[in-house]
């Protein structure tokens, strides 16, 4: 086994990230400090630690949907003492579960946490294209001429975005519009960025859906497990 892969599997964190825990020297096997991707494990044999903690790949894995309130991380921990999503998690069974991908801090709604790195990974890789829902609020009404702008797939950091999917679901107080937006990729303030590049601010932003997995009525703050069913849906996105 690939060594991300088993740093994946013991649910440290996601393959991506186990890439540049190996490339800064915090992984050892049989005490020798490794920083070679790609180095091949024998899961029979080898001794394997991170930061000096031993670990191993387990067989059952946890998958959990919380609804991120605004003001949140999305990280296990924040060395300024700030709040993060895993204060809205009960870890007295001590799990060692990670937020697959990222919400931004201002961000709310449907943030999965798993330790199943390969799922992480799977439903991060830009390749992938797993389409995620977003609500956005808007102060005033866009003009027809640019949202067809940002439906072409404007270009960020250098790339061009997956075409996005975008519809006004309804108008609200305040001059308020409210748009359903479905993107592919996941850049940093994607949505925001669109928005900015066309002279609007996204007042609101709530991400309701991942894949065929929604949100639903999940309060904000609270998170349950996903069922067999869902599990699945993940898998064979």
């Amino acid at each position: 086994m690939r060594l991300n892969k088993y740093i994946a599997d013991s649910g440290v964190c996601s393959r991506r990230q186990a890439d540049a825990l190996i490339k800064e020297g915090r992984v050892k096997i049989n005490s020798k400090v490794i920083t070679e991707l790609g180095t091949e494990v024998n899961e029979a044999n080898d001794s394997v630690t991170v930061d000096g903690n031993k670990i191993k790949p387990k067989n059952k894995r946890t998958y959990i949907m919380l609804n991120k309130p605004k003001g949140a991380l999305c990280t296990v921990k924040d060395d300024r003492g700030r709040k993060t999503v895993m204060d809205f998690i009960d870890s007295k069974d001590g799990r060692r579960i990670f937020p697959i991908g990222r919400l931004d801090y201002d961000t709310e709604g449907l943030l999965l946490l798993t330790d199943d790195g390969d799922l992480a990974y799977r439903l991060t890789h830009p390749s992938h294209e797993i389409p995620k829902v977003y609500v956005a609020k808007i102060k005033g009404e866009v003009p027809e001429a640019d949202l067809a702008t940002l439906r072409k797939g404007i270009e960020l950091d250098g790339a061009q975005l997956q075409p996005p999917r975008i519809k006004l679901l309804k108008k609200e107080e305040d001059d308020l519009m409210r748009y359903e937006v479905t993107i592919f990729e996941g850049k940093n303030r994607e949505i925001h960025r669109m928005f900015e590049s066309i002279g609007k601010e996204v007042e609101f932003l709530k991400r309701v859906a991942v894949g065929d997995l929604r949100l639903g009525g999940l309060a904000r703050g609270t998170y349950r497990y996903l069922t067999e069913k869902e599990i699945k849906h993940l898998k064979t996105i």
